[in-house]
């Protein structure tokens, strides 16, 4: 994972990184420009109105209300640009218009101190329900596995496998606390709420691991609240999926074939 980083942004894995890293660039070549221009604008005043010796201080004319706001005009302006030509669009892109289910990979992430628990629904493509009632410690998302959708189901911790090239649809929510689900290659971060379901999805666009983090305090073991998000190809995933699948139970013998 460490070849993920450099000096600048991470590597750009998802189909939409690079819109993300094209208003975060855009911003910070922008500040740099008004930090440049108000430096030497104020380097100017300091040296056109410094103390003279023989030269008493007066006051200039006024210039007018407009031109002197003339350079918050121009930000304001751009700003305004930046909101409606860059923010806005791509926020509904990646936050509104979310793939088809039926054409993605759906994965539920369930996260609590300090893990994150993953919930696939096997080969029938249907999520078995879960209970409060029925989390224990071998069973951290309370599935029912005595409801015929959780049969197949599959469930595990800290890690998640996607198919690259194909969106994988993740319904986010919290046992306990907020945390923060966050993958920087993938400029995904997005807070687990109690009480609350919400999606997130991502098309992967490299094979690989990437590191997910919780981005917000979440209590004294924060910092080993971390898992892996696996890229692989379709193949590679379909044979994932089908090793870790739930070995079926035998139907238990007949009266008249039991001793």
């Amino acid at each position: 994972m460490n070849g993920y980083y450099g000096w600048g942004l991470p590597v750009a894995a998802s189909t939409y990184a690079h819109d993300i890293d094209f208003g975060i660039i855009m911003i910070h070549v922008a500040m740099f420009v008004i930090f440049i221009l108000w430096g030497i604008f104020f380097t100017y005043l300091l040296i056109r109105y410094r103390r003279r010796e023989g030269v008493p201080a007066e006051r200039e004319r006024d210039h007018g209300a407009l031109k002197s706001l003339l350079p918050d005009i121009i930000v304001m302006i751009f700003e305004i640009g930046l909101i409606v030509f860059y923010a806005i669009p791509s926020w509904s892109r990646i936050k509104m218009n979310f793939p088809d289910p039926s054409q993605s990979n759906q994965v539920d992430v369930i996260a609590e101190q300090f893990a994150w628990n993953v919930h696939y629904p096997g080969a029938d493509g249907k999520f078995g329900p879960r209970e409060p009632r029925l989390v224990h410690f071998s069973n951290p998302i309370g599935l029912d596995r005595d409801k015929p959708a959780a049969q197949d189901d599959i469930v595990f911790a800290n890690e998640i496998h996607m198919p690259v090239g194909k969106p994988t649809l993740i319904k986010l929510s919290s046992k306990d606390v907020i945390h923060s689900f966050f993958v920087p290659e993938f400029r995904i971060k997005q807070d687990a709420m109690p009480g609350m379901v919400i999606p997130v999805w991502v098309t992967p666009t490299q094979t690989g691991t990437f590191e997910i983090s919780c981005a917000q305090l979440c209590g004294f073991a924060h910092s080993f609240m971390r898992g892996e998000v696996v890229v692989q190809t379709q193949e590679d995933f379909d044979a994932w999926l089908k090793s870790r699948a739930p070995a079926k139970q035998e139907a238990p013998a007949k009266a008249s074939e039991s001793w």
